[in-house]
This record gives C-alpha cells, sequence and structure tokens, in this order.
C-alpha cells in the first residue's frame, strides 16, 4: 500500500509564494518512484504541473509555471515539494501529488499509480 500526503496549501495574495509538500508512506523506497505535481481548478480538468525522476536531476515543468515553480525531492525524507513563486489567480486550484514508476508521459496524469487528496492553493487578486 502507498500513501501521499500533501501539506501547505492555503491562501496568498497574487505574487506571493507558497511551498506545498507530499510525504510517500510506501514499502517500496522512495527513490523508486517518478513524483509529480498536477492541479485541477473548479470546472476544468486535472493537468499537469511538474515532475521530478527519482535522483531529482530532472525536473520538468509545464510552460504555463515555468521559471515560477520549482520541484525538488528530498528521498532521504520521503518528500516531494513544489515551491510556488509570482503567484497568479489562475494558478488557484487543488494541487495534487502522484506517484509512478519511472517511464514516458511523465505529464499525462492516467500514468500515476498513486495519488494523494490533494491541497488547496487559492491566490486572489
Amino acid at each position: 500500500q502507498v500513501q501521499l500526503v500533501e501539506s501547505g496549501g492555503g491562501l496568498v495574495q497574487t505574487g506571493g509564494s507558497l511551498s506545498v509538500s507530499c510525504v510517500v508512506v510506501s514499502e517500496r523506497a522512495f527513490s523508486a518512484y517518478t513524483m509529480g505535481w498536477f492541479r485541477q481548478a473548479p470546472g476544468k480538468e486535472r493537468e499537469f504541473v511538474a515532475a521530478i525522476d527519482w535522483s531529482g536531476d530532472n525536473a520538468y515543468y509545464a510552460d504555463s509555471v515555468k521559471g515560477r515553480f520549482t520541484i525538488s525531492r528530498d528521498n532521504a525524507e520521503n518528500t516531494v515539494y513544489l515551491q510556488m513563486n509570482s503567484l497568479k489567480p489562475e494558478d488557484t486550484a487543488v494541487y495534487y501529488c502522484g506517484a509512478r514508476f519511472p517511464g514516458s508521459d511523465y505529464d499525462e496524469d492516467y500514468t500515476y499509480d498513486y495519488w494523494g487528496q490533494g491541497t488547496q492553493v487559492t491566490v486572489s487578486s
């Protein structure tokens, strides 16, 4: 059984910063998983935000967040982070972390095997 628990969401003003984190509880080593962050705004489909490979050496971002968001991981702490800077109202969504085994299509949510419950991020204008 694999559990993902997100935390750190909240309310922030436009231009502000927020960090969300996701702890993974699994019998497998955390480093076995590629980790991703997705988000879902009201009335919209879940969309890819960022992903990071097992080593943390390779990170991938959606164009909409490139240069503003940073994904990182601490394999010793079984945790993946998403640092969000220069936030915009359109970043408002529930943010989900996902875990999957290495492979292609890291930006497709159907390739992820495990999901957290989500954490709300609200950016006020």
